[in-house]
């Protein structure tokens, strides 16, 4: 595929980026916690519970956050690439840009689980720990044939099943039971422990496709074709991609993100391209740009405001400034949900104004 000289900013990832981590603040400060308690018993509560993951088998939006971080975590490496490339940058220079970042990303994960009241633990379950993985997998590939990435990811898929369904370890033999499975059974090798939710470190494989996608999508959109031809591509991907998914969950695969089937990955891979074929159409070929700041200020800092929410805000900074909050609304005889709502409302803004302070000082934390 041939690619052009200047590769233009893509608005709608920084966008998407932006949407991810300011969903991903609403968890942090517990606010889709506050609305479905609020509405539990009536229809709405149906809706909010769309913001926690499914207990096994099944499929709802928030099982789709994670997918659509490493989905986009491949369009932006295909336009750093890119940009290297045109600045004729060796591969060998590229390679070790990928590498220094691929530890990070592991470093940073392992170290956001790592800090426990009761000593140290050593744990693969990271989204970071999972991304320095996959992204280092799709850099590999990256300058292989679209159609040659395709077939690799794919065969990931297929490695996937294969382990899970033939390797017939003792009390791990059951593919798609939680505690019994071949990604239970590798995480006892790796770290001596089973997550209780279910979530398995061998995620990274099959979730590494999510980003082969996303670097497919980046090259295709830095590509000549014309808009039209691109957004076909995109939404025809994503609509096959669901299909083939949601197939498999009615027959022989069932949909399960703890983890990552094949049939989750492409029902979660197909939705991450119609929601990058949307924006795309939205912002940068119709130009819709108003008000996007809001988001991209978020997005621009992605993972300094992660791993703020993760190491900084759930062990000490949310407490905090409820302990402050809660004891001034107390005053007043606040009832208990409104005053979670208030709270809630306070720790975003401050979480908001964090990246809007660093935005403003144009400090940006990346590895």
């Amino acid at each position: 595929m041939t690619l052009p000289q200047t590769p233009s900013r893509l608005l709608s990832l920084d966008f998407m980026r932006g949407l991810i981590m300011i969903f991903l603040m609403g968890e942090s400060i517990g606010l889709y916690e506050h609305l479905f308690e609020a509405t539990e018993g009536t229809v709405l509560s149906h809706v909010f519970i769309q913001f926690f993951h499914h207990p096994w088998n099944g499929l709802r939006f928030w099982d789709l956050i994670q997918p659509g971080f490493m989905f986009m975590a491949g369009t932006a490496l295909a336009y750093s690439l890119h940009r290297q490339q045109q600045q004729g940058m060796a591969w060998s220079e590229s390679f070790k840009k990928a590498l220094k970042r691929s530890a990070w990303l592991f470093f940073w994960g392992v170290l956001d689980y790592a800090v426990r009241r009761d000593g140290l633990a050593f744990e693969l379950w990271d989204v970071l720990t999972q991304l320095s993985f996959t992204t280092l997998v799709a850099f590999l590939i990256f300058r292989w044939s679209m159609s040659a990435q395709l077939v690799f990811s794919f065969g990931l898929l297929l490695l996937t099943e294969i382990l899970y369904r033939y390797t017939h370890v003792p009390n791990f033999d059951q593919p798609f039971t939680d505690q019994h499975n071949f990604g239970n059974y590798v995480d006892l090798l790796l770290m001596n422990k089973i997550n209780d939710g279910g979530w398995v470190a061998i995620n990274c494989l099959p979730t590494a496709a999510h980003t082969i996608w996303g670097a497919i999508a980046g090259k295709l959109l830095l590509s000549e074709k014309t808009n039209e031809q691109k957004l076909k591509w995109l939404v025809t991907a994503g609509a096959v991609a669901l299909v083939l998914g949601f197939a498999m969950d009615f027959t022989i695969t069932p949909i399960i993100k703890r983890i990552a089937t094949s049939s989750f990955v492409l029902a979660s891979g197909g939705w991450c391209l119609l929601a990058l074929a949307l924006f795309y159409w939205w912002i940068d070929i119709k130009g819709h740009r108003n008000h996007l700041q809001f988001f991209t200020i978020v997005g621009m800092n992605s993972l300094f405001i992660y791993l703020f929410m993760e190491i900084v805000a759930s062990r000490w900074f949310n407490g905090y400034i409820g302990a402050i909050t809660n004891g001034l609304l107390g005053f007043v005889n606040t009832p208990a949900l409104l005053m979670g709502f208030i709270t809630s409302a306070v720790l975003f803004a401050l979480d908001w104004g964090l990246c809007y302070f660093l935005y403003r000082k144009k400090i940006f934390f990346k590895v």
